[in-house]
């Protein structure tokens, strides 16, 4: 059921990536050991739970990412509780033979504030840094582009993926378990790279930005989104504990300062495409990620403020080149 031979053998295609594909089987193999992750046996039970169905239809470019086709009432209820044994489910929706996974983001709303101001996608190479499940992988795929690699460390995350790509059958898209800390030095292969809700989390934002560069071929562009405050040039906060109940919160920049560490960084022409405030139907506990969620995290007399007294999660998405 784990098994990566395709998309291994599409990375012998593309030269920028063929070196690093020689690499590749162990550092898979050391991200998904189950001397490091005591749960991984009982996902790998919920993967070798799910049926073996045969999709008439995918679908990767609409809200609910998914498949369809014939299924009966037992093998629904089969798949049901095979994917509910991979919970929580954190970004989505997803929709498989009629069984809707109502993750706790709506990450398609914010495929839909960035999809029109990137560069198209079509033919590209891509990497999504910090990726989850892989809701975006599978959107910037129906979105024309050649290749997908997403990576994050949480092997949780990666079982979800191969219980997507069990019905999606696409080896164009991958989610290696592994962070960007383990892609080889300035490897300098991907047409577009995405960083999504990470860069706070990094104690280094100059680090982390440096890294997201050195990942790009020259002319390539950065979608670049994070948390940020309202403020002027150079303001940034410093949590002094947890924010929105995060213990992993480092630096919340404004948009000015943001675009100054872009620069600073070496990427040209930074551009803001998008500022949001997260709202609670953005972000909530449902069926399928039953734990708390924003509203938990902010003070329940005043929804612009976290629990701790904060600003609320607001989140910029730039984009910007590399020279």
């Amino acid at each position: 059921m784990i098994d990566y031979q395709a998309f291994l053998n599409r990375l012998d295609e593309i030269p920028e990536l063929a070196n690093w594909r020689q690499s590749l089987p162990a550092q898979i193999a050391a991200g998904l050991s189950e001397d490091r992750y005591g749960d991984l046996p009982r996902w790998k039970d919920a993967l070798a739970a799910l049926p073996n169905l045969s999709p008439e239809t995918t679908t990767l470019d609409r809200s609910r990412v998914g498949a369809d086709g014939p299924i009966n009432e037992e093998q629904r209820q089969q798949l049901h509780d095979a994917l509910k044994g991979l919970h929580p489910w954190r970004k989505g929706p997803y929709d498989l033979f009629g069984v809707h996974i109502d993750t706790e983001w709506r990450s398609d709303w914010k495929w839909d504030r960035l999809k029109d101001a990137i560069a198209p996608l079509a033919g590209r190479n891509v990497l999504d840094v910090g990726c989850g499940s892989g809701y975006h992988c599978w959107r910037m795929r129906g979105a024309g582009a050649n290749l997908v690699v997403g990576i994050d460390p949480t092997p949780l995350f990666v079982m979800q993926y191969f219980a997507l790509q069990k019905y999606l059958c696409d080896n164009s898209v991958a989610v290696l378990p592994m962070g960007i800390e383990h892609l080889p030095e300035k490897l300098q292969a991907f047409d577009t790279t995405f960083s999504m809700g990470i860069l706070y989390h990094r104690r280094s934002p100059f680090d982390h930005l440096i890294a997201l560069r050195d990942s790009l071929r020259r002319g390539g562009q950065l979608v670049l989104e994070t948390l940020v405050i309202e403020g002027g040039p150079g303001q940034v906060l410093v949590p002094e504990d947890r924010y929105s109940k995060m213990g992993n919160v480092w630096f919340i920049p404004t948009t000015d300062t943001l675009e100054a560490w872009l620069k600073k960084a070496g990427f040209k022409s930074p551009q803001l495409i998008d500022v949001s405030q997260t709202t609670c139907e953005e972000q909530r506990s449902t069926d399928w990620m039953t734990f708390h969620s924003l509203a938990e995290f902010l003070n329940p007399e005043d929804s612009n403020q976290t629990i701790e007294g904060y600003p609320a999660p607001r989140r910029a998405t730039f984009i910007a080149e590399k020279p």
